[in-house]
C-alpha cells in the first residue's frame, strides 16, 4: 500500500467486532450508571445552599433583567445600565437595613438599662417570693448555672454570631451573582438557545422569552404591591402613633414578597408591636390589615399579576405551599413563575401534540 493511503477503513485500520453483551457486561454498565447517579445525588446534596445561592440569584437577575432592557432603551450603555439597577439595588437594602438596625439597638438597650428595675419590681411583689420559696426557685437556679450551662450559652451566642455572619456573606453573594448574570444575561440566553436544535431553535426562542417576560413581570408586580402596601403600614402606624413607623413598614412590605402568606405575617407582627404599646391600638391594627388585605387580593392583586401573569389561583396556592415545603421562602418566591412557565409549556407544546395523536 503506497504512503498516505489508509484505505477504506481509514488510518487505524478495520473496526472489531462490537463486544457482545453477555451479563456481566450488562450488570458493568448498570452499576456504573447507578455508581454515577449516586455520585451526582451526592454532588448536588453537598452543594445545595451554594445551589440555592446561585439559582436565587439567576431568579433576581432575570426579575431585573426588564429594568435594564428599559435603561438601555432610554439610550444607556449596557455597563452603565446594570450598574444603574445594582446600585437601586444596594439603596434599597441599606434603606431597609437603616430602618431595622437602629430600633433592634436602640429597644435591646433599653431593655438592658431598665433590667435592674424590672427585678426590683419582682423582688418586691409577695406573689412572686412566695413561689420562689415554695417551689426553691433561687437554688435551682443556681444548681443550673455551671460550667455546662455557661458553655451552652456561650455557644448559642457564637451560633447567633454565625447565624448573622453567615447570612450577611449569602446576601453579599446572591448581590454579586446578581450584577454578574445581569451583565451577561443576553450571553447566557443566547447560549442556551443555542444548544437547542436548529429546527426547533425559533419556537423555544419564542416560548422562553416570553416564560422570562412573566418572571420579570411577576417581579416588578410583585415589588410594586409590596412598596404599596408598606406605604400603607407606614402611613397607618404614623396615624395611631406606633415607634418607628419606617421600620415596621419595610417589615410588611418585606413579608408582602412572599406569596399566599406573606401579607397575614407582616400583619401579625405590627399587630403584636401594637397590643404591646396599646390594646385599642392592637386592635386598630388587626382592623387596618383585615381591610387592607381585602383590598388587596380583590383589587390591587387581581390587577396588577394576574393580567401579566395569568396564573390559576388554585394552582398559585398550591405552588406556594409547595414551594414552601420544598425550599422555604425562596420555593415560595419563585412558585407562582413557575406555574406561569408550566402552564405556558402546557398550553403551547404538551396540549397541541396530544390533540395530534
Amino acid at each position: 500500500m503506497p504512503p498516505g493511503h489508509f484505505g477504506e477503513h481509514g488510518r487505524f485500520g478495520e473496526p472489531g467486532r462490537p463486544l457482545r453483551r453477555n451479563p456481566f457486561l450488562i450488570g458493568f454498565t448498570g452499576a456504573l450508571g447507578v455508581l454515577l447517579a449516586y455520585t451526582a445525588f451526592l454532588a448536588v446534596r453537598n452543594a445545595a445552599s451554594i445551589l440555592v445561592l446561585v439559582f436565587t440569584g439567576l431568579f433576581l437577575a432575570i426579575g431585573l433583567n426588564p429594568a435594564v432592557v428599559r435603561l438601555r432603551a432610554w439610550g444607556l450603555p449596557h455597563a452603565l445600565a446594570v450598574a444603574t439597577v445594582a446600585l437601586t439595588v444596594v439603596l434599597l437594602l441599606c434603606g431597609g437595613l437603616f430602618a431595622l438596625v437602629p430600633p433592634i439597638v436602640t429597644q435591646s438597650g433599653q431593655f438592658i438599662d431598665q433590667l435592674p428595675a424590672y427585678l426590683e419590681e419582682l423582688r418586691r411583689n409577695e406573689t412572686i417570693n412566695h413561689l420562689v420559696e415554695r417551689y426553691h426557685l433561687m437554688e435551682r437556679v443556681e444548681s443550673a448555672a455551671n460550667a455546662q450551662t455557661i458553655g451552652q450559652a456561650l455557644g448559642g451566642v457564637f451560633g447567633g454570631a454565625r447565624f448573622i455572619f453567615g447570612t450577611i456573606f449569602n446576601v453579599l453573594t446572591v448581590l454579586v451573582l446578581t450584577i454578574y448574570f445581569m451583565s451577561a444575561f443576553d450571553r447566557m440566553k443566547d447560549l442556551a438557545y443555542a444548544l437547542v436544535p436548529a429546527s426547533r431553535r425559533d419556537r423555544v426562542r419564542l416560548i422562553g422569552d416570553e416564560i422570562l417576560t412573566k418572571v420579570g413581570a411577576y417581579m416588578v408586580g410583585a415589588l410594586f404591591i409590596a412598596v404599596l402596601a408598606g406605604v400603607s403600614a407606614f402611613v397607618f402606624s404614623v396615624v395611631v402613633g406606633l415607634a418607628y413607623p419606617f421600620a415596621l413598614a419595610v417589615v410588611v412590605a418585606v413579608c408582602d414578597l412572599i406569596p399566599q402568606i406573606g401579607a397575614t405575617l407582616g400583619a401579625v407582627i405590627v399587630s403584636l408591636v401594637g397590643f404591646a404599646s396599646d390594646i385599642q391600638v392592637g386592635i386598630a391594627c388587626v382592623v387596618f390589615f383585615i381591610v387592607y388585605q381585602q383590598v388587596e387580593n380583590y383589587l390591587i392583586y387581581p390587577k396588577i399579576m394576574r393580567r401579566s401573569v395569568k396564573v390559576n389561583d388554585v394552582a398559585a396556592i398550591v405552588a406556594a405551599l409547595m414551594g414552601v415545603a420544598l425550599f422555604g421562602v425562596i420555593g415560595a418566591l419563585v412558585a407562582i413563575p413557575a406555574v406561569a412557565a408550566v402552564q405556558l409549556i402546557l398550553r403551547e407544546v404538551v396540549l397541541p401534540r396530544q390533540q395530534q395523536r
